[in-house]
């Protein structure tokens, strides 16, 4: 599902709603307060054994964000997720930390490979880098900034910029990826990117 546009706008521009700049499905704080706290016959240990996502029962997804590696090879990377689902498209996951203010993942990008340039409209999206080196390219309104980020530095990047995630180095990078909502509109490319055009 791609974000709505509205004609007329730029293609980067944030889109709002009477809620303000977020998804007009995410629902009301309430529900969300509602839904972090224990529920009925859910005891103390059940309660915040839930909050706890184990390494040890994780896996990569190397599916999550296939349809572009199946365009081209240099797309392919894995998401490991911890709270929600992310920004991959991914409707649900069972086995994480319900979401209820952000989403927090894990990413693998091989060496050489790229996040293709990608806007999301209604969120930051927060890059960390464990390990490796990244070159991050930001574009709005025909403006281009990059930088490079390595181990423990950290990138935030608006929502209504475009960004691209480059493995500039000789081995697998791993980074942590959060999202400011709990189910991101899924973000879209430029209009002339061949990505724009595939259906996932």
């Amino acid at each position: 599902m791609n974000a709505p546009h509205t004609p007329g706008v730029a293609a980067n521009q944030p889109v709002f709603n009477e809620r303000g700049l977020l998804d007009a499905t995410i629902p009301p704080e309430a529900q969300i307060q509602a839904g972090m706290m224990a529920q009925p016959g859910q005891s103390f240990a059940q309660w915040m054994e839930s909050r706890v996502a184990r390494k040890s029962t994780r896996r990569y997804d190397w599916d999550a964000l296939k349809f572009q590696a199946d365009f081209d090879p240099k797309y392919r990377r894995a998401q490991m997720r911890y709270v929600g689902t992310g920004g991959t498209g991914v409707a649900a996951d069972s086995n994480t930390v319900p979401s209820a203010h952000f989403t927090f993942s894990t990413m693998v990008i091989p060496a050489g490979h790229v996040g293709p340039s990608h806007i999301h409209y209604d969120v930051e999206e927060i890059f960390f880098m464990i390990r490796g080196q990244m070159k991050v390219i930001c574009e709005k309104d025909g403006e281009r900034w990059e930088v490079v980020v390595g181990e423990r530095d950290l990138i935030s990047v608006p929502p209504g910029v475009y960004r691209e995630e480059q493995n500039i180095g000789d081995e697998d990078a791993l980074m942590c990826v959060m999202l400011g909502s709990p189910k991101p509109i899924t973000p879209v490319y430029p209009p002339d990117s061949p990505l724009a055009k595939l259906k996932r």
